[in-house]
């Protein structure tokens, strides 16, 4: 049975109509390197961000896009092809960057960096520096869309979700008409637990903990599943069959809640690689497709 309605969910993701053939297409420009930190302070170059822009769309609506790489080696330069694909359709994309965490479990060399909460308060941020100059590049701040990919999803969720962030620059997450985080995980006390247990156990402490720190007191802050009673914009969850537990979790948890505008969809075929690789480079795909449509009606 439960293969027949994996096939059968398959099927109908397959037989929907693609969006990406009933939007019209506009021409892309891109605007790379765009600091959303102050210059009276000191700033990282991590700390910029990319505009994809369709060319001839005025107050075209925003998604604020961040991108994966375990919050320790994320390139928002890989992400440019998903923001092309999607501002194609009428949507400006800003592609944000954040400082990083240690990451010597993938690359010796690797042992500096910064600890939550400071990846959110750059993604804090650049959601200000959007909000503020959204006119200039011809985007509509009242149609504003924040999601993300792996890292990029849980952090999605969390400024999203968490009200501390966007509080510190006098925005409220009313300002976000949807969130779409993407095989992201939501629970960094069940995330660090099952690193614990698993094949790679120094993971918990080498990854984790050198992102997030202390388990007693960041753990919970730092965990979007403990925020739902903030939420308040229409949600697109999706996963790829990797990070299933993660966002089964995620959307069990949204099951208590009485908030009921939300879908979920899951890539079981797909890997975590795959599912990031269909998004940025197959020419049609379902989940991207789903992704433009969610911003189109919401």
């Amino acid at each position: 049975m439960k293969d027949r309605l994996l096939h059968f969910g398959i099927l109908l993701l397959l037989s929907m109509p693609l969006w990406s053939q009933l939007t019209e297409q506009y021409e892309v420009k891109e605007i790379k390197d765009i600091y959303y930190i102050d210059d009276s302070v000191t700033r990282d170059t991590f700390q910029t961000l990319h505009l994809a822009l369709p060319m001839n769309k005025d107050n075209a609506p925003v998604l604020i896009w961040i991108g994966g790489g375990a919050w320790s080696y994320g390139n928002k330069n890989l992400e440019m092809d998903f923001a092309n694909k999607v501002a194609s359709h009428g949507i400006a994309v800003a592609n944000i960057g954040h400082r990083m965490s240690p990451a010597i479990w993938r690359d010796p060399s690797l042992t500096s960096g910064i600890q939550h909460p400071n990846h959110a308060e750059d993604v804090a941020a650049a959601v200000k520096w959007l909000f503020d100059n959204a006119l200039k590049y011809s985007m509509n701040r009242n149609r504003m869309y924040i999601g993300g990919y792996s890292s990029g999803g849980h952090l999605a969720a969390l400024i999203g979700l968490d009200k501390t962030y966007l509080d510190k620059h006098a925005l409220n997450t009313d300002l976000f008409k949807g969130l779409i985080p993407i095989s992201g995980t939501y629970d960094i006390h069940h995330y660090h637990k099952v690193l614990k247990n698993g094949g790679r156990p120094e993971l918990a402490e080498l990854h984790v903990e050198a992102v997030f720190g202390d388990p007693e007191t960041n753990f919970s802050d730092a965990s979007p599943v403990n925020y739902l009673d903030n939420l308040l914009a229409p949600i697109l969850l999706i996963s790829d069959n990797d990070m299933y537990d993660y966002s089964k979790l995620f959307e069990d948890a949204l099951r208590t809640t009485e908030f009921r505008e939300v879908q979920v969809h899951y890539a079981y075929h797909l890997s975590h690689g795959a599912l990031w690789r269909e998004l940025s480079f197959s020419e049609q795909s379902i989940y991207r497709d789903l992704i433009i449509r969610f911003i189109e009606e919401n």
